[in-house]
C-alpha cells in the first residue's frame, strides 16, 4: 500500500485525514505543528501524540522528508543539491526524475533557489534545463521537500522559485506550496520573503497575483518581440507587451515587488538600443530590472557580455529612471544541473 505523504497537506486536509483515522480533530494541528514548526523527520519525535496514534500514522502515512542524493559546494559558499523525486512518474524513457535546489549564502541573507518541475516545457534557447526535456510537474511535497530537507533549512531568510521548470506551468502545486509556506499553521513565512520567477503565462499569472502576495520576477531578456520569441518560445503565445499591460493594472507597492530578469548575452541583447527599448517598455511601471551575466551552457552558442557593456546597459536604464541592479554570478566552479544529473545516472 502506498503511504500518504503529509508534507504539503493543508490544515483542513490533515483534519480530514485525522477524522478518517478516528483521531481527535485537534491532532491535525499537532501534526502540522510538528512538521511545519518543528520540522521533525520521525514519528517518535511527536511526543504529544499518543503512541497508538503514532503507530497508526507510521503504518498509513509518511512525513515526506527525502534527503538530497548529492551536494556540491562552491568556493563562494553556494551549495547545489540534487534530489531524486520520491515518487516520480518517470519520463517516457523510464529514467528517474531528478531536480536541483541551490543554497546561496550572502552576508546576512541565505536564499534557497527551488525547482518546480523536473525539466521544463518552455524550451528557452539559453537554458540548460530546457535542453533536458520535460519529465513531470513536481507535487506540492516535492517542492517543499527542497526547503524542508536540506541542512540549512533553519538558516534560510529568502526563497526563490527560479530553479528547474516554469512555476506557472505547475500552478496548482506551486500555489499550494506557497500557501503552506505562508499560513500561520504552516511554515509561517512572510510572502515578502519569497519570489516567483516566470516567463509570463498570463492566465496562471492572474491566479498567482490574486491568490498569493509573494514577489514576482518576469523573465524579459529582450524588449523585441521577434528576438524574444527566438530566445523564449512562450513569447509567441504570451507576448511580453500583453504581460506588461496586465501588470500595469495591478497595484504594486513597496512590500510586494515586481522585477524583470534580463540575461545579457554578448552581441545579442546587450546593445544601447536594447537598453533604451527596455526603458520604453517598462515606462510607468513600478519595478526594477536585474541584469544577469549569461552563463555558458555546453552546446549553446550564447556567451557572457563584457562588464563594460553591462555597466553601460545599467547606466542607460538608470538615466531613464528605471531601478537597475546587477546580479553576481554564484557557484560557477561547480556543475550546472545537467552536470550533476549526468554524474548520477
Amino acid at each position: 500500500m502506498t503511504k500518504e505523504i503529509l508534507l504539503g497537506k493543508t490544515l483542513s486536509e490533515l483534519e480530514t485525514l485525522c477524522q478518517e483515522l478516528g483521531f481527535p480533530k485537534f491532532t491535525a494541528r499537532q501534526i502540522a505543528g510538528w512538521i511545519y514548526k518543528k520540522r521533525v523527520r520521525t514519528w517518535e519525535q511527536m511526543s504529544n501524540i499518543s503512541l497508538k496514534n503514532r503507530q497508526i500514522l507510521a503504518e498509513r502515512t509518511e512525513i515526506g522528508c527525502h534527503v538530497p542524493l548529492l551536494a556540491r559546494t562552491s568556493q563562494d559558499g553556494t551549495r547545489k543539491y540534487l534530489f531524486q523525486t520520491p515518487f516520480p512518474p518517470s519520463g517516457e524513457d523510464g529514467k528517474e526524475a531528478r531536480i536541483e535546489a541551490v543554497f546561496i549564502p550572502e552576508n546576512e541573507r541565505a536564499t534557497l533557489c527551488v525547482s518546480s518541475q523536473s525539466g521544463c516545457r518552455m524550451n528557452c534557447a539559453f537554458c540548460a534545463t530546457g535542453s533536458q526535456g520535460f519529465n513531470h510537474h513536481l507535487q506540492t511535497h516535492e517542492i517543499l521537500n527542497q526547503f524542508y530537507s536540506i541542512p540549512e533549512t533553519w538558516e534560510l531568510s529568502n526563497m526563490v522559485l527560479m530553479g528547474m521548470g516554469e512555476p506557472l506551468d505547475n500552478t496548482d502545486h506551486v500555489l499550494k506550496a506557497l500557501q503552506v509556506m505562508n499560513a500561520d499553521w504552516g511554515f509561517a513565512w512572510s510572502p515578502y520573503r519569497i519570489t516567483l520567477s516566470s516567463v509570463g503565462i498570463l492566465p496562471a499569472l492572474e491566479r498567482f497575483l490574486a491568490e498569493s502576495s509573494c514577489h514576482l520576477a518576469i523573465s524579459l531578456h529582450t524588449p523585441f518581440h521577434e528576438e524574444r520569441a527566438r530566445l523564449m518560445p512562450a513569447e509567441k503565445a504570451f507576448p511580453i507587451v500583453d504581460t506588461i499591460e496586465h501588470l500595469h493594472r495591478y497595484p504594486w507597492h513597496h512590500q510586494r515587488r515586481l522585477s524583470f530578469e534580463y540575461v545579457l548575452i554578448k552581441d545579442f541583447n546587450d546593445s544601447p538600443s536594447h537598453a533604451l527599448a527596455t526603458a520604453r517598455l517598462l515606462q510607468g511601471l513600478e519595478c526594477r530590472v536585474n541584469l544577469i551575466p549569461c552563463h555558458h551552457v555546453p552546446g549553446k552558442p550564447f556567451q557572457k557580455t563584457s562588464q563594460e557593456r553591462m555597466d553601460h546597459f545599467q547606466q542607460i536604464l538608470q538615466q531613464k529612471h528605471i531601478i537597475c541592479t546587477q546580479r553576481k554570478s554564484r557557484g560557477e566552479d561547480i556543475e550546472a544541473a545537467c552536470g550533476l544529473l549526468a554524474k548520477t545516472k
